[in-house]
């Protein structure tokens, strides 16, 4: 009976060993942040322990750090979100230095600027409208929107036209191609403001002044914009030449030149030899003499270290006075002290 109470003890405390306390003492209290899920242990390390097994040691410092930083966020309030009991963080004490700078805010574009500066606020309209024409609530944008004026069969000549035959379906298609282009260069232009950059291929606002980068190469294009590609242009007294002419492309003669053709084929082999590496006989052959004197130095002191140990000068236990011998590395076996 007694040999039964003690099996089933000994099985219980194995039980228990594998679940360990969520109680958890320390010599010096812990300084936990829980706004940064961090925790700091300052209490000094068991050398004995830690020669012993270091990574089990290790392990149950972890263990029992994560466990006290466990039950101090138990004790926050919580609370349960889609049937999960989620705790409520603290503002962080520890100050965490960021790997990146922060980022610049993004820069206004010009409505938000001006709605800034007048007050207006944006309100968020709602994806139904009413329909005027079907007496129905449509979807404000998109398939079967309300109120769409781009599929309309008729459209009314106003009295006040200055020519009545015009195509109007083509005129509306028109306009609202411009306001689609007018757009996109608003939106460029803002991106662009925001880089500190302009537009590329995009003439100048009223607003802007013309650097003299671009006044060279508006020059350049009214020059060359002539029936004779400014061949015939005459060029004002003090002009210099333009640097944005471009480069003419020259093409070579398909046949009839032999030297030619023959210092081009040079030229491929030349650029395909130099990619060859070249062996320095000179370098090759010095290392090669460094090699071979090394390994003889290597024997040498292999050598002279199995005489020494078989001999009677062994570690300083001759009789000659001084009591060691001096070797090529210093006394007392060959190390400098």
């Amino acid at each position: 009976m007694a040999d039964l109470v003690e099996r089933v003890l000994q099985e219980a405390a194995e039980r228990e060993s594998h679940y360990k306390t969520i109680e958890v003492h320390k010599d010096i209290e812990l300084e936990i942040d829980p706004g940064n899920l961090l925790t700091v242990d300052t209490n000094p390390l068991d050398a004995t322990k830690l020669k012993k097994n270091r990574e089990e040691y290790l392990k149950s410092l972890a263990r029992d750090n994560t466990q006290l930083l466990i039950n101090t966020l138990w004790q926050l309030p919580t609370e349960k979100v889609d049937e999960a009991i989620v705790v409520k963080l603290p503002d962080p004490k520890t100050p965490i230095p960021r790997e990146k700078p922060v980022p610049k805010d993004k820069a206004l574009t010009k409505w938000q600027q001006y709605a800034q500066l007048k007050g207006i606020q944006k309100r968020k309209k709602s994806r139904m409208m009413w329909d005027d024409q079907s007496k129905e609530w449509k979807p404000r944008w998109g398939y079967k929107r309300g109120n769409d004026d781009t599929q309309e069969w008729c459209i009314e000549v106003p009295d006040n036209a200055e020519d009545p035959n015009v195509d109007l379906f083509a005129k509306k298609n028109k306009e609202k191609k411009e306001r689609v282009a007018k757009n996109e260069l608003q939106r460029l232009r803002n991106i662009a403001r925001s880089q500190k950059s302009k537009v590329p291929g995009v003439g100048l606002t009223p607003t802007e002044a013309p650097s003299k980068d671009y006044l060279g190469k508006a020059l350049a294009l009214a020059r060359k914009s002539t029936a004779s590609i400014g061949k015939f242009t005459d060029k004002l007294p003090t002009e210099k030449p333009s640097k944005h002419t471009g480069k003419k492309r020259k093409f070579e003669p398909n046949y009839g030149d032999v030297e030619r053709e023959s210092k081009k084929q040079l030229k491929i082999l030349n650029h395909i030899q130099n990619r060859i590496p070249i062996v320095n006989t000179t370098k090759a052959a010095n290392r090669h003499i460094m090699e071979e004197q090394r390994s003889r130095a290597r024997r040498r002191r292999e050598e002279d270290g199995g005489k020494q140990k078989g001999g009677k000068n062994k570690g300083g236990g001759g009789k000659k006075k001084g009591g060691f011998k001096a070797g090529k590395k210093g006394k007392a076996g060959g190390k400098k002290r």
